[in-house]
């Protein structure tokens, strides 16, 4: 496989207003650079080992998912609660932030299965959410052929769907019917690279075909102001024993607003 070059580093202060535009118009951007490639590798290592010793985790045919690895794993709890990238998520979502979880999503090597088309959103049990997004950041390199994301732009605009089957490639354009027929947009990422999607983005991811295992960490930011809605049910939450339409606490949804915002404050003042 061919190494990538070291991409450009994107910074809060180095993001451009156009991509803030893209993101918002098309419900997604490549952001190149959120950390470096030496980064990444460490983080990668340290992904591989937590395979083992994180007992939050799916593992299925398409991926396996470990959860809450900010608060099992003190080198990847480094890069979840990274603070620019929490400053560069609340300036594409103009709102306050704070992680609703992590995860790390392994395809295993030539695991021959794609993740179809889904939005984030109707998984998650959220009530007066202005905003939520994920940033899913390549371990790895992630060629076509190892498992990168697909997106069709604009699709974020559609609410109120079920949750769809990420097994089942018929489902969303089953609740969906338009989305068959629109634009898809594939982002192969080198290690390092960032995508930022929307929480109801169509969005899908291909099959890991090579001999190494597709390793991403995904944060997912929500506004800081929503409550929790009595369903669905999600892992993450059913264990703490929260009452519906009470906010999120603190100590296990930690806020990223403050420094977020004063980040942007203190470049606009500098300009």
């Amino acid at each position: 496989m061919t190494v990538a070059a070291e991409s450009p580093r994107t910074t809060p202060e180095s993001l451009s207003e156009e991509a803030v535009s893209a993101y918002r118009r098309d419900g997604f951007v490549h952001l190149p650079g959120v950390i470096s490639r030496a980064d990444a590798a460490r983080f990668a290592d340290a992904a591989l080992a937590a395979r083992t010793t994180v007992r939050d985790h799916h593992d299925g045919m398409i991926f396996t998912q470990l959860l809450q690895l900010w608060r099992h794993d003190g080198t990847l709890r480094e890069l979840t609660l990274n603070p620019d990238l929490a400053a560069i998520a609340a300036r594409l979502a103009g709102i306050p932030l704070r992680l609703w979880h992590d995860q790390l999503l392994i395809k295993e090597p030539r695991n021959g299965a794609a993740t179809e088309f889904h939005q984030d959103q109707p998984y998650w049990p959220h009530a007066g959410s202005r905003h939520a997004l994920s940033a899913w950041i390549a371990l790895v390199d992630v060629p076509v052929d190892r498992g990168c994301m697909t997106f069709i732009p604009g699709s974020q605009h559609l609410e109120g769907l079920r949750s769809q089957d990420l097994s089942d490639h018929t489902d969303m354009f089953t609740v969906a019917p338009g989305l068959q027929w629109e634009q898809r947009v594939t982002v192969p990422l080198p290690a390092g690279d960032c995508t930022f999607h929307d929480s109801r983005l169509a969005h899908s991811a291909t099959p890991n075909l090579t001999g190494d295992p597709r390793i991403a960490h995904v944060i997912i930011y929500v506004d800081a102001d929503l409550t929790l809605a009595a369903e669905p049910a999600h892992p993450v939450t059913d264990p703490l024993g929260l009452t519906a339409g009470g906010p999120l606490p603190d100590e296990h949804f930690p806020p990223f607003a403050d420094h977020a915002f004063a980040r942007r404050d203190r470049a606009e003042e500098g300009s």
